[in-house]
Order: structure tokens, then sequence, then C-alpha cells
């Protein structure tokens, strides 16, 4: 993995307001360079990008979102959470930087966010890349629609008591933290976990630590918007669009699904030997990938 020179500054830290919430992003500087947003997954954080925007930062204007309910974002009150709020979140940001149209790179359930940004507002968008950004596989949700609504909708309620009387877990040392991430990320190098690790923990009162995200992302609801909406987004995107895949990820590749033939002008490259999280697990294929693209 390469790394940028230690002599360059960090990020700044900023909130915005979106729908009464505030949200923080990372400003990595250069303003009046071409704009590039980074978009994380869920349970992530922003600072899981410092290494992409790292490499960037000097020919683009980089900003990293936190998502609501993550990082140093706040948590929404009842704790539900949509991809629509979510979206809303995106374009504010973009609104209140005053800049655009944006490039944006976006992982995971960020990358669910980013497509349907690009769908809704195509013209504030000049390229986005979507690491296994397209949702739950048709096949995945024939699987859980074989189960009927309401049976479904009495599970989620129930799963969602359960998260009400549920404590954050904690964690009695920063090392505990730790191996909890390299156990869920095997791909991770102790250099990658480590820092993941360290952005994405607060220490409590009693000097545990928890994670930052909230534990309601655990439940989403049991259905999003109508497929044929989602298509339509899809469809609506103008921007050149770069979707990967890692082949030993959970995440269904488009191209064999066939959600591929929603886009208009999209290409999907898979990564061998990585998983989910692509962007870790190949950082340097990846960030070569992304430089020919952009």
């Amino acid at each position: 993995m390469s790394v940028a020179s230690s002599s360059t500054s960090g990020p700044t830290s900023q909130i915005y307001i979106s729908q009464r919430l505030k949200l923080h992003y990372l400003d990595w500087g250069n303003r009046g360079k071409p704009p590039l947003v980074l978009v994380h997954g869920g349970r992530d954080h922003a600072r899981s990008w410092d290494w992409v925007a790292q490499e960037l930062r000097d020919d683009w204007h980089v900003v990293a979102m936190d998502h609501r309910g993550h990082g140093d974002s706040d948590w929404v009150s009842d704790g539900n959470y949509n991809s629509n709020d979510m979206v809303y979140d995106l374009a504010q940001l973009v609104h209140q930087l005053g800049v655009g149209p944006v490039t944006i790179v976006s992982h995971s359930m960020g990358g669910n966010v980013a497509l349907r940004y690009a769908g809704m507002f195509p013209d504030m968008v000049t390229k986005i890349v979507a690491i296994e950004g397209l949702g739950p596989s048709p096949e995945w949700q024939a699987k859980q629609r074989s189960t009927p609504y309401p049976e479904r909708m009495a599970e989620w309620i129930e799963k969602k008591r359960k998260a009400a009387g549920r404590s954050p877990r904690k964690y009695e040392t920063i090392e505990a933290a730790f191996a909890r991430m390299i156990e869920e990320n095997s791909y991770l190098t102790e250099e990658q976990a480590r820092h993941l690790t360290i952005h994405g923990v607060n220490r409590n009162e009693d000097g545990t630590y928890t994670w930052k995200f909230d534990p309601h992302l655990n439940v989403w609801g049991v259905e999003d918007i109508a497929d044929e909406f989602l298509q339509q987004v899809w469809g609506a995107i103008t921007a050149p669009t770069l979707l990967l895949y890692g082949a030993d990820s959970w995440a269904s590749n488009p191209e064999k699904d066939g959600r591929i033939a929603h886009f208009n002008n999209a290409k999907v490259i898979e990564f061998e030997k990585a998983g989910h999280w692509l962007h870790h697990d190949q950082f340097d294929r990846f960030m070569a990938t992304l430089a020919e693209f952009l």
C-alpha cells in the first residue's frame, strides 16, 4: 500500500445541518480543485477513506461524509434509518458546499445512496464509482419476499424492540475492539484495522470503548422503495458509472444477476482476491482503476 507524505496536514472536521441533524464531514482542502465526495458504507465512517483521500488530495477537493448514525454525525432519535433520508443528507452536503457538479466514490450502503443521488440529480454528478452499492440481489429479495409481508413486519417490530433494550457492546480495551475489527474483516492489514478501530470508537466515562455507529443500524426496514422506482433512478443516471465487485464478497455482481440492464452508461469490474471492502483489500489495484476511470 502506498502512503502519502507525512508532511501533509490531515483533514479539517466540519459540521452541517440536514433535517435537523448535525452531520459531520472531513474536508481535505484544495478548494478550487474539482470536487470529489467520498461516501462510506454501513457501520463505517469517513476515516475509512483516509488512504484514498491522501492519494487524491493533490488533484481534487476531497470531502468525506459521515452518514447519519455513523462516525461523528448525530444518531436519529427514533433509530429508524432509510436510504432516501441519506440521499437528502448527501444532496444537502453538496448544496451547502456550494460546489458541483461533483465526482463521487462510494461503498456499499453509501453506494446505494450515491447512485440514487446521481439519478435524481444527474446534472450534479460528473462521474460515479460505487463499490458493491446496488443493495440486495434479486435472489436475496425473492427469498425474503417468500415470507408474507405481515410476518416480516411483525418480526421487524420484535427486532426493533430488542434493539431498544440492548446496550451498545463495550470493549474493555481498544485492543479488544481491534481484535473484533480483524475478526470481521479478515483481509485487512494490521495497520488498516488499527486505523479503522481508532477512528471508529468512542471512549466511555468508565474507560471502556464502544463503536460510534448507532446499534439500531443493525435493524433495517422490511421494504425500501419499490423495485421499479429504484430501477428508474438507476436508468436516470447520465454520468459515466463504474461498479466494482470483489470476487470473494457476498454481494451479487450485477452483470451476472441482470441488474446492469437498468444502467445506460455503466461498466462492471470484478476484483480477484477481494471481499466486500475491496478498496482496502486490493488498495493499489483499486487506486489504479480509479485513476484510469477518473
